[in-house]
C-alpha cells in the first residue's frame, strides 16, 4: 500500500503508554487515516467517526460495542460504527491502518 501527495502529521499519538501508536495522514480530499502499531494487550476505544480498521500483520480479537469476540489477523478488516466502544484484544505485534469514514 502506498500513498501519494498526502501529508503526514509528525507527532505520534501515543495511547496506553505506547502499548499503541499511529501517525496521522492527511488527503488532499479531506479524508484521514492513521498508520499504527499496537503492541499486545486489551485496548478500548471510543469512535466519533465510522471507522475502517484493516490489519497489515499480527493477530487480534475484537468486540463492537456489547457483541461477540472476533478473531482478526493480517489480511482481514472490521467496521466500527460511530460513537462506538470497541476493544482489541492484541494477541501479536499488529500494523493496522484506520481509515476515518464520512
Amino acid at each position: 500500500m502506498e500513498f501519494k501527495d498526502v501529508t503526514v502529521i509528525k507527532k505520534a499519538n501515543v495511547f496506553f503508554n505506547g502499548g499503541v501508536a499511529s501517525r496521522t495522514i492527511l488527503f488532499h480530499d479531506g479524508t484521514k487515516k492513521t498508520l499504527g502499531i499496537a503492541q499486545p494487550g486489551e485496548f478500548e476505544f471510543k469512535t466519533g467517526a465510522a471507522e475502517k480498521m484493516e490489519i497489515l500483520s499480527g493477530d487480534l480479537e475484537v468486540r463492537i460495542a456489547d457483541g461477540t469476540w472476533q478473531a482478526v489477523k493480517g489480511g482481514e478488516a472490521f467496521d466500527v460504527p460511530p460513537d462506538t466502544v470497541f476493544v482489541m484484544k492484541v494477541r501479536t505485534v499488529t500494523d493496522y491502518c484506520c481509515s476515518f469514514l464520512k
